[in-house]
């Protein structure tokens, strides 16, 4: 894992999206194919507008897979992912291939079935991501599961989650957050290759010095970056305000 901080969001986001276009080039380059996961929220906003601008990379050479999704809102609903993919990214890249969670399901269980066969020996060039203020990676809130070893799970939101998905604004109250979501797990995410996690903002700093400064545990769940090599975790100095030090 490595570390490194940047003065404002807008520059973090940057610098973050071309290290990501290096590496889906360069995998483009050796293998004429790039396979990359996509997250979504206030984090990851400004990262994937700058990574969509990159004019030399071949978006119709990527394979797309979605991080998470609600379960029970359609994908017209202003919080739904698939929303947020589609209108931020997915149409204006036009990956060759895009695999996106079906929340919408009455079967969730079906539709994880459907999304592990996938996956399944899928070989992943690079994972976009960033952590909750709960320290969360993805929807693997704590305590996380680091045991299985299943590509998606469904997961219960617990009350920490509910409140940031209410104070970014996607939801109006508590109430109206879905109890259950759809992730990837924190096993499939580690198997990777890259990692590049995107974390802005004062209200993350206290799960950044957690997960970061402290032991790897499923209580602090981002804490288990530290043990992927390629792992690297863009800051900007309002979220990296609490750490000690920085490599």
């Amino acid at each position: 894992m490595k570390i490194q901080v940047y003065s404002t969001k807008k520059e973090t986001s940057r610098k973050a999206a071309q290290q990501a276009a290096e590496i889906l080039k360069e995998a483009i380059n050796r293998k004429n194919k790039a396979t990359f996961i996509a997250a979504t929220g206030l984090s990851q906003t400004d990262f994937l507008d700058y990574l969509s601008q990159d004019p030399e990379i071949d978006w119709s050479k990527t394979e797309m897979f979605h991080l998470d999704e609600y379960v029970g809102i359609p994908d017209t609903h202003p919080a739904s992912f698939r929303k947020y993919l589609k209108e931020r990214f997915i149409e204006k890249v036009h990956p060759g291939t895009v695999h996106l969670i079906n929340g919408s399901s009455d079967q969730p269980d079906e539709e994880v079935a459907r999304l592990n066969q996938l996956m399944a020996d899928k070989a992943i060039d690079i994972a976009f991501i960033g952590i909750g203020e709960n320290g969360h990676v993805a929807f693997n809130d704590p305590p996380a599961d680091f045991e299985t070893e299943d590509p998606f799970i469904v997961v219960t939101l617990d009350q920490a989650c509910k409140k940031q998905q209410v104070g970014e604004g996607w939801f109006a109250s508590l109430n109206e957050v879905p109890s259950k979501a759809i992730t990837m797990s924190v096993s499939q995410i580690l198997k990777s290759n890259n990692i590049i996690c995107t974390v802005p903002g004062e209200r993350k700093a206290e799960a950044v010095k957690k997960c970061f400064e402290g032991e790897v545990s499923p209580h602090c769940p981002a804490s288990i970056l530290k043990k992927h090599e390629n792992a690297f975790i863009y800051l900007d100095e309002d979220s990296a305000q609490l750490l000690e030090k920085t490599t």
